[in-house]
């Protein structure tokens, strides 16, 4: 399933750990970004759901637009929403870009079996099954939780 909420958590424990080096926002964006051609592939009935958007340079090249995109696109959110918030510098969108699509290009690798990271240098996939989708899943889940804990602790600790 595309967009998967999954790949939320390890950005939300990069979020509490970098704060405002770490913009939450962009990588959520960066996580969408990534998945579209899967989105397209299965509406169209395709069995390969992650191509060239799911490689390495694909990633580069999607880190790219979700970092010039996602600077302008959060800040303005947020001001619409009123949230109160610190502006971030473009270096933090783009980073945080790329440890999104990077990151997500970790995570479905290791579960998908028409993943080609390395494409279109090398069909294989090193990352297959390292560890089984229920482990990939709770680690997932276990870094949101640690997010959560980060994010209260330091919470009662401001006040």
């Amino acid at each position: 399933m595309p967009f998967t909420p999954f790949h939320l958590g390890p950005g939300a424990l990069a979020k509490s750990l970098l704060k405002d080096r770490f913009s939450f926002m962009v990588f959520g964006g960066s996580q969408v970004l990534m998945d579209i051609e899967a989105l397209i592939r299965i509406a169209l009935a395709d069995p390969i759901l992650h191509g060239p958007s799911h490689s390495i340079a694909g990633a580069a090249v999607i880190g790219l637009i979700a970092g010039a995109l996602g600077r302008p696109i959060s800040l303005y959110v947020l001001e619409i929403l009123r949230v109160a918030h610190r502006r971030f510098s473009w270096r933090v969108s783009f980073s945080t870009a790329f440890i999104g699509t990077f990151s997500h290009i970790v995570l479905d690798a290791i579960m998908h079996a028409d993943m080609r990271p390395l494409f279109p240098f090398s069909d294989g996939n090193g990352l297959l099954d390292l560890i089984s989708s229920y482990h990939l899943h709770l680690f997932c889940l276990i870094c949101a939780v640690f997010a959560g804990v980060i994010f209260c602790v330091g919470a009662m600790v401001r006040h």
